[in-house]
């Protein structure tokens, strides 16, 4: 999954950006919410576009938020990599 895919993820979790969490907290997150969609990334897109239509007013700075913290979460991943 790329950084687009697992920020989708992201943000049907939740987390909030209130909570400050930390890498690995976002990192569970994701994969807990990938393990309640059945391992399947549609299902959480499917959420995604729920919740852009029911928070328009919301969505661009929650997914910018999910964007910039996932990136962070995965940045020692891949540099290790």
């Amino acid at each position: 999954m790329n950084t687009s895919d697992l920020a989708e993820v992201l943000f049907c979790c939740g987390l909030q950006e209130s909570d400050h969490p930390s890498a690995e907290q976002v990192r569970k997150a994701i994969d807990d919410r990938i393990g309640a969609c059945g391992g399947d990334s549609a299902a959480c897109v499917a959420l995604v576009a729920q919740e852009a239509g029911d928070h328009p007013e919301t969505y661009t700075l929650r997914m910018r938020w999910a964007l910039s913290t996932v990136s962070e979460a995965y940045r020692d991943l891949t540099s290790a990599a």
